[in-house]
């Protein structure tokens, strides 16, 4: 059995630095070796005390890592994680999986074929109130789930996200963001999706999706709609960052995942589960209550290569986000309800 997890970071933006402080600060049995790809790469392997690879080719041929960490633009996740498959690496790969579900698959049978670990950075099955209210939900607190309101919502348009995400190529912040919601509604309740009916609202400088309202059709029988936009009139809604209002037969849900779970039943509302605020003023993006996420998250990942596992959060579960998010932009631009199979659970 290994003793420890030597890993290499691909992208060093916003999160290719979230992923350099939890390997570094926060993990056990894993060191980081090397940083590559993106102009920020050489600050961020010096400023963490490890090598900046010439390339993303030169790291991924480094016999000194076992594993990846892959944040970089959506369109390019695909040839990156099928590369770092095929030179035997683990990745632990961001959202989305990949832009479209053929690229999808492609990372899929890579990593079949190299019989190597895959995990998608879903970070929000990590939070505090998003595991209780499965537990809650999986526990039949609130009866069988009839609907699911899921809300990600910003002020201040495009411009406030990495300009990258405005590239055609990597379509619009409901692949980019609302995967995540995507992921949240088949993580609570074990359903599949089974039909999408969406409209799709562009931003006048771009031409880009800026907002997405999507209604889901569940293998349970449930109904759930996602509310996207970055285009909301500041100030945004409280409690829309990562929200959601999950309707049960005998109670209800309203899940805060960066502040309160609260219960109602009984006819009364119960807090049962709350994350501290980050403290974005004070600590920053590496403020200890953000970084609770990624430290359990990433620690998963190392856990399933030492101990020979399948890990938590799979291929199959990245794939069915991508799949949903492109049908919904499918739905849009066809005017039309797309069917989706639904698939026996990977869970």
């Amino acid at each position: 059995m290994k003793e420890k997890v030597r890993i290499g970071i691909i992208g060093s933006g916003f999160m290719g630095r979230t992923n350099a402080e939890t390997v570094t600060r926060y993990l056990e049995r894993a060191e980081l070796a090397s940083v590559a790809g993106g102009s920020r790469a050489p600050a961020l392997a010096a400023e963490y005390g490890v090598t900046c690879a010439a390339s993303v080719d030169a790291l991924l041929d480094r016999d000194d890592i076992d594993a990846v960490l892959i944040s970089t633009p959506h369109a390019e996740h695909c040839s990156q994680a099928v590369a770092a498959a095929q030179r035997g690496k683990h990745i632990l790969l961001d959202k989305p999986m990949a832009a479209t579900v053929e690229e999808c698959d492609r990372i899929l049978e890579a990593v079949r074929a190299a019989r190597v670990k895959l995990m998608i950075m879903f970070g929000q099955r990590f939070r505090i109130c998003n595991i209780e209210a499965r537990r809650l939900i999986r526990e039949g607190a609130i009866g069988k789930v009839k609907m699911i309101l899921e809300l990600i919502l910003a002020s201040g348009g495009l411009q406030t996200l990495p300009p990258w995400q405005s590239r055609a190529e990597n379509y619009g912040p409901f692949l980019g963001h609302a995967v995540h919601n995507l992921d949240r509604i088949r993580w609570l309740t074990g359903a599949e999706f089974t039909s999408v009916s969406a409209q799709v609202q562009c931003d006048a400088a771009t031409g880009n999706e800026v907002s997405t309202m999507a209604l889901f059709g569940l293998s349970t029988g449930a109904a759930a709609t996602v509310w996207e936009s970055w285009d909301l009139a500041p100030p945004a809604f409280p409690r829309s960052a990562s929200g959601a209002w999950i309707v049960g037969e005998t109670g209800n849900l309203d899940l805060d995942a960066y502040g309160q779970l609260r219960l109602g039943k009984n006819k009364e509302w119960t807090v049962v589960a709350e994350q501290p605020p980050i403290d974005w003023q004070g600590q920053g993006m590496l403020s200890p209550v953000r970084m609770q996420a990624y430290r359990d998250q990433h620690q998963e990942f190392v856990n399933s290569i030492l101990e020979d596992r399948e890990p938590p959060v799979t291929g199959v579960d990245g794939r069915a986000a991508v799949e949903a998010a492109q049908a919904a932009y499918r739905s849009a631009a066809e005017g039309i309800t797309i069917p989706l199979r639904a698939k026996e659970n990977a869970q």
